[in-house]
């Protein structure tokens, strides 16, 4: 008589061990792989978004200077034109003050449509903004307050040409007129990289407006 053993093997703790941390490391190398990819996507939308708010700030500086320019009477001591060379840090932060026009808004109170335009550099939560405050000239208003024109941004600097030549600074009271051109230049960090970008706004005289 014979007898047959059977016997099932099954698997030794160290064999699960080591499909455990294979399994563990293949997960992580997953995870990985799709975490990268999505902080890609962010930093790729934060640079669209960024590179947005620098193309309507610098085109709506270019507009306000060409309607300034067409606007100004320098027998008119409301209408002003001013720019301050200013530094944070050792970066230009230029403040820019302007008279310029603005469609009504359908806010129902008295405004005159001629405004008075700041842009200046301040500091929040550790980083720098370039806000915006505008002011009725004829009708003020206690509650104007600025607001964030441009975030993320290292430096903000305005330069005027006379003519002959670029210059950091102006003002209207003594100059007793507007510059011929302005040079906008701004640095903003994408991604830890400063990157620089310029534009030039004629006056409306220079363009025959």
């Amino acid at each position: 008589m014979s007898v047959t053993t059977s016997r099932n093997k099954g698997f030794t703790l160290l064999e699960i061990l080591i499909a455990v941390v294979l399994l563990a490391i293949l997960t992580a190398a997953i995870y990985g792989s799709y975490f990268t990819v999505l902080r890609a996507r962010e930093r790729a939308s934060e640079g669209m978004e960024s590179r947005r708010e620098l193309g309507s700030t610098l085109d709506l500086i270019s507009r306000e200077f060409a309607t300034a320019s067409a606007l100004y009477n320098r027998d008119d001591k409301r209408l002003r034109f001013v720019v301050e060379d200013r530094d944070n840090f050792g970066k230009p932060a230029s403040n820019l003050e302007m008279t310029t026009l603005t469609p009504p808004s359908s806010l129902g109170r008295k405004e005159s449509g001629v405004i008075d335009v700041q842009y200046r550099m301040v500091a929040k939560d550790k980083q720098q903004i370039l806000t915006r405050l505008e002011q009725d000239v004829f009708f003020e208003s206690a509650d104007a307050k600025g607001y964030p024109q441009m975030e993320r941004i290292s430096s903000f600097l305005v330069e005027c040409y006379d003519g002959s030549k670029w210059v950091r600074s102006w003002d209207t009271a003594l100059n007793g007129a507007l510059p011929k051109m302005l040079r906008i230049t701004v640095q903003v960090d994408e991604d830890g990289r400063l990157l620089e970008y310029s534009a030039l706004a004629p006056s409306s005289k220079s363009i025959g407006l």
